[in-house]
């Protein structure tokens, strides 16, 4: 993290200078550099590297770095006024219009303004997420024979063994594709699986990037309920046979955003009413290596358990790992497959294979158990710490289950909480939070919140990021009940 700050540092410093040097005037030396500002070599020419692709600089090999010639003025503003009607005109034809917003996985995605607690983050923080395993990882694979060359279309063979070993039950490395991440084997997933225009059940609540793939691709979301204990089986049934959906998506174990793990006595029932209605289960299994110290063994994927090819599995290394180690597996028994791998193939041809190596080197170290220990320990920790934290500070904000896996909790606010007025003041308290909205895919039955404690730098930020919420709170609940105390004092007044 110092290097990186560094690097920084010095860029802007330099980016300020530049205007000592006319357009082509060379810069100073790189040994000048270092000994000017006391920083390493690889830090000037990093910072430098930062400058060029900016185009504020020009390296030449062996000449030293030049400040690059003045860009010419951007093209004429044209009037793209008439792709609103055409874009219009293509919603009109399409018999569920397709709908693409991404609004509901950016606020996970956003970086908050300096100085305010990250509760909305999807991702581990910096410190949670193993650098320097996955940069030797990294190192180890480019220098693998063939690491720079076209790999499989399906992936590399050890590693859709890998994935198939984790999967369990029959599922074999020739039912294994390996994917860019749980978002494109989701998006390959319902493409391959529903035409547009049909209905998809998804659990309620549910996770949103999903419900945007389900609507960018025109399909019509339906809602099923979950509890503490997963998807209802009975709701299930109902549902597949009102709508005649073919697919149903969910996330059997850490569900987001409620954190259910589906009972064992429900499992069997899922998988029989999808296959009596002649429909696959999408398995988004996000989660699995985000488990709490304190789990237990965990339940198998619903694939292991399914020998008629009901389930399409998706699982990744991305949550575990970083939001930038983007390879995940799509895994699938019967005709399905070869469907999957067709859209995969148009949509993203592979995997790189220099990705597919380092993934590989990593999970293959001493380095990477001992890092899924670390997390699970932490995460433990950070939960407790939330949980204690909003239990004390916040009893009025309701805490219906604490999951033993997965970065977050999953609150319901007061009957009437207006979300987006305590989203604002939150922000303005200096703590970021996301909405329970996006995650139903019709109206809520109430106000919620989703808290991450992965994000953040530690439990003293996140101790932090509560009394903060505390402060939001007191601005946009308790005026509420003070006039609701108030009414009830005049009511029993004039009752009097």
């Amino acid at each position: 993290m110092q290097e990186r700050s560094s690097v920084g540092d010095l860029a802007n410093q330099l980016r300020r200078e530049l205007n000592r040097y006319s357009p082509g005037g060379k810069l100073p030396s790189s040994r000048v550099l270092v000994d000017r500002f006391r920083v390493s070599p690889v830090t000037v020419s990093r910072a430098l590297a930062q400058l060029a692709a900016e185009g504020l600089v020009v390296t030449r090999p062996g000449a030293g770095a030049f400040r690059a010639e003045p860009r010419d003025a951007g093209p004429a503003v044209g009037d793209t006024s008439w792709q609103e009607v055409a874009l219009s005109a293509d919603a009109a034809a399409e018999l569920v219009p397709r709908t693409v917003d991404a609004s509901g996985v950016l606020v996970t995605l956003a970086a908050p303004p300096p100085g305010v607690v990250e509760f909305n983050g999807g991702y581990l923080h910096p410190s949670l997420q193993p650098e320097r395993a996955m940069a030797a990882a990294l190192s180890r694979a480019g220098r693998r024979p063939g690491a720079w060359t076209r790999p499989p279309v399906d992936g590399l063979p050890e590693l859709r063994e890998w994935f198939a070993r984790g999967i369990g039950g029959a599922i074999t490395a020739a039912e294994v594709l390996i994917t860019a991440g749980g978002q494109s084997a989701l998006t390959t997933a319902l493409r391959a699986l529903a035409p547009p225009g049909a209905p998809v059940l998804v659990e309620s609540p549910t996770y949103p990037g999903m419900l945007a793939i389900a609507r960018a691709a025109g399909l019509r979301p339906v809602p099923v309920p979950v509890d503490r204990d997963g998807v209802k089986p009975a709701l299930l049934a109902d549902a597949f046979k009102a709508t005649g959906a073919r697919v149903f998506v969910c996330q059997p174990l850490f569900q987001n955003p409620t954190g259910a793990v589906l009972a064992p006595e429900r499992r069997g029932d899922v998988l029989r009413i999808a296959r009596d209605a002649g429909a696959f289960v999408i398995e988004d299994d996000f989660v699995r290596r985000l488990v709490h110290e304190d789990a237990g063994p965990l339940p198998r994927p619903l694939a292991s358990d399914d020998p008629d090819g009901v389930v399409v599995h998706v699982c990744s290394l991305t949550k575990a790992t970083s939001p930038s180690f983007r390879v995940s597996a799509l895994a699938a028994r019967g005709p399905v497959l070869e469907r999957l791998r067709a859209i995969q193939v148009v949509d993203t041809l592979f995997v790189p294979r220099p990705l597919q190596e380092a993934a590989l080197e990593l999970v293959g170290s001493p380095a990477w158990p001992r890092h899924l220990r670390a997390v699970a320990a932490e995460l433990k920790t950070r939960r407790d710490t939330m949980t204690a934290a909003l239990r004390l500070n916040l009893p009025e904000l309701s805490l219906p289950h604490i999951p033993s896996g997965g970065y977050h909790l999953w609150l319901r606010l007061p009957d009437g909480t207006d979300e987006p007025s305590l989203l604002a003041a939150a922000l303005r308290a200096g703590v970021a939070v996301t909405p329970g909205r996006p995650y139903f895919s019709a109206e809520p039955p109430a106000a919620h919140l989703r808290l991450s404690f992965a994000a953040v730098a530690g439990t003293a930020e996140i101790t932090e990021g509560v009394r903060r919420l505390r402060t939001a709170c007191d601005e946009v609940l308790r005026p509420s009940a003070r006039g609701t105390s108030t009414a009830a004092e005049n009511g029993s007044t004039s009752r009097a």
